[in-house]
């Protein structure tokens, strides 16, 4: 199993001291030292306007490690889609793919912050439709040799082709999920799939059931499934005092920078967002120990691995680790990414192992 960094650039915190600019320069720093230590790839979301994360362009950011490294992968954390011309999205990830030597790996989803969407003038409400046909138009412009028309419901064009073409054939592509739709969108285009362990416990009952209805749903559509990844809060506590400060950590960003981004109002929630409703009935009461591994890896290095060790069982070849979650400080975060790869990776086979020798 591999090991990846992991960040949604969340900033969204009362009386926060921490500028966009500063965390922005932190992310990139972090991503970097992940190379240094061996991780296989660096995964950066999107967000705007600091509804919830700061960094808006994760390809410039990903263009500018990859020119400073030699192995990390590069990935968003997701492209949220509908936000963007799928002609354009596939021109620029074709290019940081040539650029970086085929180190691409894609994630695209739909997003779940509305204020996210008005500004672009972008339905929310009819954003599943936009994805779906947008994925699809993104993988027909990499894999075609020549040009090609498309006369869809919410883009049309005549005569293209993409240059510079990737030079991974195809790059890896994955959907981010957190519902059926999406689980079953992936296995029907033969995508990869990422999905969050709360999410998948809370609307699936975990991890296993996912891989599950995934790898059944490929076979359905006479697809080979593809990898199944997976994120995780990502704490390491070695006493009772700093387990309840990172426990804390980790409540205060569910209430100061998911609880606003998610669509959680029944009354104005459109129907492909509905199960978020009950997430976020669960978060606005959830307590310190309600965080389990099915939301969290925290403790020490054995419970971690631990944890992890059933992760691996239920068929899932990555995790990416989101270390910075909570304005936890950037000398704490590189502290305990390098401690995560010395005590907890060497329990897994993977390219780590390789590198590290």
């Amino acid at each position: 199993m591999e090991f990846g960094y992991f960040t949604l650039s969340d900033n969204h915190y009362d009386n926060n001291p921490r500028t966009p600019n500063q965390f922005v320069a932190d992310i990139t720093a972090e991503a970097l030292y992940a190379d240094t230590l061996g991780m296989n790839s660096a995964w950066i979301g999107e967000h705007h306007f600091n509804s919830l994360g700061v960094l808006s362009c994760p390809d410039l950011v990903l263009a500018y490690i990859a020119a400073r490294t030699k192995h990390i992968r590069l990935a968003p954390a997701v492209t949220v889609l509908p936000l963007h011309h799928p002609i354009r999205v596939a021109e620029q990830w074709a290019t940081l793919d040539l650029l970086s030597n085929g180190r691409v790996d894609f994630a695209a989803g739909r997003g779940y912050d509305k204020r996210e969407y008005d500004p672009f003038h972008v339905s929310f409400a009819d954003n599943q439709g936009i994805f779906e046909e947008g994925l699809e138009l993104v993988r027909r412009l990499w894999s075609a040799d020549g040009r090609i028309s498309h006369q869809g419901q919410h883009y049309s064009f005549e005569d293209v082709r993409i240059t510079p073409k990737p030079v991974q054939k195809p790059i890896p592509t994955y959907v981010a999920s957190f519902s059926k739709l999406s689980i079953e969108l992936a296995a029907r285009l033969g995508c990869g799939l990422i999905v969050a362990p709360f999410a998948a416990a809370m609307s699936f009952g975990g991890l296993k059931q996912v891989a599950d209805l995934y790898n059944e749903t490929c076979i359905k559509h006479g697809n080979k499934p593809g990898r199944l990844m997976c994120s995780y809060f990502t704490h390491f506590a070695d006493t009772k005092e700093q387990e309840a400060a990172q426990r804390a950590r980790q409540i205060r960003y569910y209430k100061e920078c998911v609880i606003p981004a998610f669509p959680g109002d029944p009354k104005t929630a459109p129907p492909s967002y509905r199960y978020f409703v009950e997430i976020v009935e669960r978060l606005q009461k959830i307590k310190a120990e309600d965080l389990t591994e099915n939301s969290v890896l925290i403790g020490s290095p054995a419970q971690i691995t631990d944890t992890l060790k059933k992760v691996e069982a239920a068929g899932f070849s990555e995790v990416i680790l989101y270390f910075n979650v909570g304005l936890k400080p950037h000398a704490q975060v590189k502290e305990e990414m390098d401690r995560f790869m010395r005590e907890v990776a060497p329990a897994f086979e993977g390219q780590h192992k390789r590198r590290a020798a």
